[in-house]
């Protein structure tokens, strides 16, 4: 099932699976209340950066500025597969790598 689906920045659409929304708010819970901050990361990043292992993966990153916490960028990983991508995990991090 899919929470939901979204035509990224270069206009794939991404989804997000039931199962990788349990995984990301059990590993990560801090963003549970961030799902349209997720869309919009994918929409919108700052920056996508290509992961070094894997030329399928992108690294999708939004600043967030009112955030509370030092770790203000949103960061959403997607695998692309067969023209369109699926949401991996997503958290916060403290820059862009």
């Amino acid at each position: 099932m899919k929470i939901f689906e979204v035509k990224d920045k270069t206009g794939r659409t991404i989804y997000l699976a039931d199962e990788r929304w349990k995984h990301i708010i059990s590993e990560h819970p801090e963003v549970t209340n961030f799902l349209e901050e997720m869309k919009e990361t994918l929409v919108q990043p700052t920056k996508i950066a290509t992961f070094y292992y894997d030329e399928k993966v992108r690294y999708h990153y939004r600043y967030f500025k009112k955030l509370k916490s030092p770790a203000k960028y949103f960061l959403v990983i997607i695998k692309y597969l067969n023209g369109n991508g699926f949401i991996i995990t997503a958290y916060f991090v403290k820059s862009i790598k």
